[in-house]
């Protein structure tokens, strides 16, 4: 409940924002994507403002987050590897547990398990 109040106290005046941000930026531009003819380029689009600047953001974004995905590859390889390791040792534990496991004898009430002998330490 308290994280949908938080969501909606942050994203309500983002919209609000953004929305103004639309309305005031509506004129048109052109981008040109012909560097050797500024007056009639080869590849060119014509959009409003605010959508090229959202378009913008959208790829910064995007491409932040590929870079740093790529940046973080070696840290998730190695997370990989681990759990795999961690696997094999958890079934290696499992394997030896099995075979040593004895059965437990519990004493009966009335006589008391045999006492351990230990050897006095050298000296």
């Amino acid at each position: 409940m308290l994280r949908k109040v938080l969501a909606a106290i942050v994203l309500v005046p983002l919209a609000v924002i953004i929305i103004a941000f639309a309305v005031a930026n509506r004129q048109l531009v052109t981008v040109s994507f012909d560097p050797f003819s500024a007056n009639e380029p080869a590849a060119a689009v014509t959009l409003p403002l605010f959508a090229l600047i959202m378009l913008l953001l959208i790829m910064g974004v995007l491409i932040g987050g590929l870079a740093s995905w790529l940046q973080q590859g070696k840290w998730r390889g190695t997370a990989r590897r681990l759990d795999r390791e961690l696997h094999k040792l958890r079934e290696k534990i499992h394997m030896l547990e099995g075979a040593t496991a004895k059965p437990t004898i519990i004493p009966e009430e009335g006589n008391p398990p045999p006492r351990l002998r230990l050897r006095p330490p050298v000296l």
